[in-house]
């Protein structure tokens, strides 16, 4: 069973009004995550990736995504890689839809070729890393069902534990685990 663990560091209160169900707080959670990350409207940033093999050997890529905010559906994000050479001028589109299959294009300069990626095939590997295609689109509320695990302590920080199942017939994943921090009140 393919799973993906991700740590967000989203600060949230403590809920206020305790869900009856973990189903319940699950959703009850990841709403108010969603609803204190409205508004932000756009955003841009210089990203490296290290690529490491399985004898340590490491490869450097150098991108810059920008992102769009949606207001009645998913983001929009543009990724263009500038380095190493070889890849330099690929470009990977994307258009996150909540409630349908997200529209995804990859532009590979050496064909002059822009590629659709089709939505049964969003688990593939993303230009030679582990990640899938599904894993560079906004997360959605609408695109998975919830369930709260438990309250964690990590190095002195507080954290809502959630799994996160998808409702896309063709993810690669079978659930995530998310770990939401949960802000007291101190920076």
């Amino acid at each position: 069973m393919r799973h993906l663990t991700i740590a967000l560091l989203i600060a949230l209160l403590p809920l206020s009004a305790a869900a009856k169900t973990a189903t319940e707080k699950g959703l009850a959670i990841i709403e108010e995550a969603d609803r204190r990350d409205t508004g932000w409207t756009d955003a841009k940033a210089n990203m490296r990736m290290i690529l490491r093999n399985a004898q340590g050997q490491e490869s450097e890529r150098e991108l810059r995504i920008q992102t769009l905010e949606g207001r009645d559906d998913g983001d929009k994000s543009l990724t263009v890689f500038d380095s190493p050479k070889d890849i330099k001028g690929t470009a990977f589109l994307s258009y996150t839809h909540a409630l349908e299959p997200d529209d995804q294009w990859l532009y590979l300069p050496a064909l002059k070729r822009v590629k659709r990626i089709a939505s049964a095939n969003k688990s593939g590997p993303f230009v030679g890393s582990e990640f899938a295609y599904e894993d560079l689109t906004s997360q959605e509320v609408e695109k998975y069902t919830y369930k709260w695990l438990r309250d964690e302590t990590v190095d002195g920080r507080e954290y809502f534990v959630i799994e996160a199942y998808p409702a896309y017939e063709y993810s690669g994943y079978t659930r995530q685990v998310v770990w939401l921090g949960v802000c007291s009140g101190r920076n």
